[in-house]
């Protein structure tokens, strides 16, 4: 039974209690450690950026042609023996296949692993109308006698223990099974599920793909209870998506080159199965086996015209976006989604079981795009999932007071900065000034922020100190401009000063151009997409990119928005399109201009060889793409750079994230802090002031060996 909660008070309890579970989070931790490195050996040797291109164009192509491709294949399939139906709803495909078994005299059905008929809720259905079913897959036939739902789309039992399916074991057999012997447990699921294989009278299947060209279905699997479901019953039932509809074999293999990789790190699944037509079965009375494709709608062909959302479509469920997600290897699928789990989950979950399902779970995203970098399909996910709470927010008619009150600050820059100044200014009893953190949190925030300290908003912001140290360099090889940040700007200004000192003693001439704002990534976060395209002309005029040859970014998250999300919000305002291409072509990172512009020499530094680890910040390594700069410039600078245990893993920030889901962050964030300590490092190094913000205030408040993350640029003498 799936139980999704419907309001936060009620998900928060949810999270509370998937956070108790050592177990769970112990299994999809390490899980995710060997799934990146079995994928990256998978995948080696192959162009697979072009590859997930040629899927993705495909995928798109064919769903402009849906509705042709259904007709299509049904005329190929039935030309072979078959006969296909179209359901528009989930509860018509599930009255499809009830008739159908009522028709041909079915007690006993079998079942192998779909997705689809989760999403239908088929099993209720048919056993309320009295027919005996059975799931055949290992994991779903696990969940089956637990009565849950799947925790993941590849993996159904993953949140299990062996101890757990073993007591279950031990419960349905009446017999005492050993809780520390698998292959014995798997031996008793073969005896347990032998019978229900031999007496079926009605197998059910999904299908990965349907072939319009010949009418053929294909199925991925990695048991051989798939096939066995297919061809001992007298009827077969295959229900399948429309969006799983490819024009031709050559469509079908270029996904089946990717889905096994991409789902487990496996080069080839374990079985495929090609079906096309009635084949001949011993069973039937006819000689013939009896085949049905129901295909279903459920709101698929509306969700194949939409202009955002239909990339959603592309999905060919591997499930690597929970794979990767650090928030679901926290609290599992069971609390990261309805029926279809994790990031793919909170946009499914809206369209195919509705906003109330949708509701609480869809704001459950770091916006880390590890997602979106895996994904085989290249779909924009934390877009989309941010695009369905912005959808939610519209339905509903009423927004979030938090969210009138960000949009009209964040609109009014001077208002903004006002504020900020002012919140320096009144913070006084509130502050340790030896450290620059908050004594104490104001009474907003409950115990569940007590994970880390808050640093104290700056005394005087960078901006208001550049015209007093602005530096003026004569014949600059280079001229640049700064674009801060709030953090920077109004908590961390000493980073910007650093970075003033460091390019001055290379000849570069920094401008601090002070109509600049935030970059309006918080604004997108909350759904508030007019205020952060506002906030992108504004920013855009203030830059006058023009004028430099470089725009420096410190923070990561700034610049990933601003080089992919302002194409995005200004794709309706042609007059900026020159002014924006000019700001992307320009912008850069602090590492990738030390290391390409300026290429820094070893000479130039302080050799004093101290060991540090390094965290990579979300928006660098995936929304910019910069992973090798950050890492040679620490050897360049003579530091003994120590690799850590998923460096590229989420710190558990995510700007907002943090408070509004404060017990997953803390935990990311312990993950993280564990995983840099084991280095041996003296010193922690990042490149995102979000970052420091959470790791400095983890360290601080765990009262943690490193004297903080920071910029570390000795560069020049």
């Amino acid at each position: 039974m799936i139980r999704t909660a419907k309001d936060m008070k009620t998900y928060r309890k949810k999270i509370k209690a998937a956070l108790k579970n050592k177990f769970l989070r112990k299994a999809l931790d390490n899980f995710a450690s060997s799934y990146k490195a079995s994928r990256a050996k998978a995948f080696e040797g192959m162009d697979l950026p072009a590859l997930k291109g040629e899927i993705a164009r495909g995928k798109d192509q064919a769903l402009i042609v849906l509705e042709d491709l259904y007709l299509r294949f049904k005329a190929e399939a039935e030309a072979s023996g078959a006969v296909v139906h179209l359901a528009a709803t989930a509860e018509e495909a599930n009255e499809i296949i009830a008739r159908i078994a009522r028709d041909n005299q079915v007690t006993s059905i079998i079942k192998s692993k779909s997705m689809t008929a989760e999403e239908t809720h088929l099993n209720d259905h048919l056993e309320a109308r009295g027919f005996r079913v059975t799931e055949t897959d290992l994991g779903e036939w696990i969940i089956q006698l637990r009565h849950e739902g799947p925790s993941h789309m590849v993996m159904p039992a993953i949140h299990l223990s062996r101890g757990q399916v073993g007591t279950l074991f031990s419960d349905v057999t009446k017999k005492p099974v050993d809780l520390e012997d698998i292959d014995r447990m798997v031996k008793v699921a073969r005896k347990e599920l032998r019978p229900a294989f031999l007496s079926a009278d009605m197998g059910i299947s999904g299908a990965n793909l349907a072939i319009a060209e010949t009418g053929t279905l294909g199925i991925i699997s990695n048991e051989g209870n798939a096939r066995l479901t297919t061809t001992l019953p007298r009827v077969h039932v295959a229900l399948v998506g429309l969006d799983k509809l490819v024009p031709d074999l050559a469509a079908a293999l270029r996904i089946l080159r990717v889905l096994p990789r991409n789902a487990t790190g496996q080069a080839l699944t374990s079985y495929v199965t090609w079906i096309t037509g009635a084949v001949e079965c011993g069973a039937s009375a006819t000689g013939k086996k009896i085949l049905h494709i129901v295909f279903l709608d459920n709101g698929r062909l509306e969700l194949a015209r939409d202009p955002v959302f239909s990339e959603a479509l592309r999905c060919i469920r591997c499930g690597a976006c929970s794979n990767v997600c650090p928030v679901y290897g926290k609290v599992g699928g069971h609390t990261l989604g309805h029926v279809y789990i994790g990031a793919i989950g909170l946009i499914l979950t809206y369209f195919y079981h509705g906003k109330d399902n949708a509701r609480a779970i869809v704001k459950n995203c770091l916006n880390c795009q590890a997602c979106k970098s895996v994904c085989p399909v290249n779909i924009d996910l934390p877009f989309l999932i941010k695009q369905v709470y912005r959808r939610i927010l519209a339905d509903e008619g009423s927004k979030p007071v938090k969210n009138t009150i960000l949009s009209a600050v964040m609109k009014n820059r001077r208002l903004f900065h006002t504020l900020l100044r002012t919140a320096s200014a009144l913070q006084g009893p509130l502050v340790k000034k030896e450290a620059g953190v908050l004594r104490h949190l104001p009474f907003i925030f409950g115990k569940a922020h007590d994970f880390r300290t808050l640093p104290a908003l700056a005394e005087t912001p960078f901006r208001d100190q550049w015209s007093k140290i602005r530096p003026r360099i004569q014949n600059p090889r280079f001229r640049v401009a700064l674009f801060g940040g709030c953090v920077v700007d109004f908590v961390s200004p000493e980073q910007a000063l650093a970075l003033a000192r460091l390019l001055a003693a290379n000849k570069v001439q920094m401008e601090y151009p002070p109509g600049q704002s935030c970059c309006g990534l918080p604004a997108m976060m909350m759904a508030e997409e007019e205020t952060a395209a506002e906030v992108a002309v504004q920013n855009l005029e203030a830059l006058e990119p023009r004028q430099y040859d470089y725009i420096l970014v410190l923070c990561a998250s700034c610049g990933s928005h601003m080089k992919e999300g302002y194409s995005r919000l200004l794709a309706g305002k042609p007059e900026q399109a020159e002014k924006l291409r000019q700001l992307q072509d320009k912008l850069m990172d602090f590492s990738s201009f030390m290391v390409k512009v300026l290429k820094v020499r070893p000479e130039e530094f302080i050799q004093n060889q101290r060991r540090v680890a390094y965290h990579s910040p979300c928006h660098l390594c995936r929304g910019l793409g910069v992973t090798k700069e950050p890492r040679e410039l620490l050897g360049t600078a003579g530091l003994d750079y120590a690799p850590c245990k998923d460096e590229d893993v989420c710190c558990g920030f995510g700007g907002s994230y943090s408070l509004e889901f404060p017990e997953i962050s803390a935990e990311i964030l312990g993950r993280k802090l564990d995983h840099v300590e084991a280095t041996g490092a003296e010193v922690l190094v990042t490149d995102c002031p979000g970052c420091i913000l959470q790791l400095r205030g983890g360290n601080g408040q765990t009262g943690g060996k490193y004297p903080g993350p920071a910029y570390r640029g000795n560069c020049g003498r």
